[in-house]
């Protein structure tokens, strides 16, 4: 994985993070030192990520990224082409989640950033091992986007919405 790749994905796993995570914890998870670790969320701070060192690890308190939430309707086919058209324009696809009728929200984690991470996600949907959860409504579902402006926002739901994916507000 390269340093910037690396980062992004630290920062990630941060921010979708429910407690702290220790650095021995993101360098097992890395393949990289400590040091690499210590050395990464030093420059994180300095990107302007208000990461705070606890006892029991490091906790995310502000990121200076935005985040909109789109809700789109698509088929399964169109999925690989949606979450790279999302990731090609520097977005990072958070998670996705969808309102069951009666489980209510339903959402898991993606954490989607570069077009290997949309391979190997659709590499297991194809596989066979699950299914994709706009599938129990009928093709709706959302996803948590984020990127570094809302001006790139902007530029994800303009181009989603070009595609046909975006749909509409009720």
């Amino acid at each position: 994985m390269k340093v910037l790749d690396r980062r992004k994905a630290i920062a990630n796993r941060l921010l979708s993070a429910k407690e702290a995570i220790s650095g021995g914890a993101l360098s097992e998870e890395f393949g990289v030192s400590r040091q690499i670790i210590v050395r990464d969320i030093t420059v994180l701070k300095g990107s302007g990520y208000d990461i705070l060192s606890t006892h029991s690890g490091y906790v995310i308190q502000k990121s200076p990224l935005k985040e909109r939430v789109f809700k789109l309707r698509h088929t399964t086919e169109q999925t690989e082409d949606e979450l790279e058209t999302i990731v090609d324009l520097g977005g990072t696809v958070v998670d996705v989640f969808v309102w069951h009728k009666v489980y209510g929200k339903v959402v898991a984690p993606l954490n989607i950033f570069s077009r290997l991470h949309v391979k190997q996600f659709i590499e297991g949907v194809r596989s066979g091992k699950s299914s994709e959860l706009m599938n129990i409504t009928g093709g709706y579902h959302y996803h948590t986007v984020r990127a570094e402006s809302e001006e790139a926002l902007d530029r994800i739901g303009d181009a989603l919405n070009a595609r046909g994916y975006i749909a509409p507000m009720i």
